[in-house]
């Protein structure tokens, strides 16, 4: 198994496990799916109640989706409220901006030539123009395990 890292907090946030999709040379995609997760589910033979068919989870038990539960990736925002930490694309750009500017570095550090790092930053720059600006209210955005700020932000598309 591939474990990929952020080159910038280490985290880790995906690995080859799920069936990634690069995308303009700069972009891993992936399909999550909401599971359940808790209690061991012991079936006796009884049908379930009316009220426990309708919630689809048992006490003790919780959906998550996979990708985020495995790599302990932390929500930025508050689910109760559905606050995001990013409610503009202007303000999720501010960030991306700061975030592409280490990666460059660590790219220039690792021996990329100048053709490897403007075609990645080409990239990057398509595919938030193609996907992430006109489906921005579609996204959840969500941080690493260390929480570290200068990392990479994840993020999931909670609609399509």
């Amino acid at each position: 198994m591939i474990i990929y890292k952020d080159v910038v907090s280490g985290d880790e946030i995906i690995s080859d496990t799920w069936d990634l999709k690069e995308v303009d040379d700069a972009v891993y995609e992936i399909d999550c799916k909401k599971v359940t997760k808790g209690i061991d589910n012991i079936d006796i033979g009884a049908n379930p109640s009316a009220e426990e068919a309708e919630e689809g989870v048992e006490d003790g038990q919780k959906q998550v989706i996979d990708v985020v539960d495995a790599f302990r990736l932390n929500f930025l925002g508050d689910k109760a409220s559905g606050t995001r930490l990013f409610n503009t694309k202007k303000d999720y750009l501010g960030q991306l901006k700061t975030y592409m500017k280490k990666v460059v570095e660590k790219l220039k550090e690792g021996g990329a030539d100048e053709a490897a790092v403007k075609k990645f930053q080409t990239g990057a720059q398509s595919y938030f123009t193609k996907v992430i600006a006109p489906n921005f209210k579609d996204f959840d955005f969500y941080i690493g395990e260390s929480m570290d700020t200068d990392g990479m932000y994840e993020y999931c598309n909670t609609k399509g």
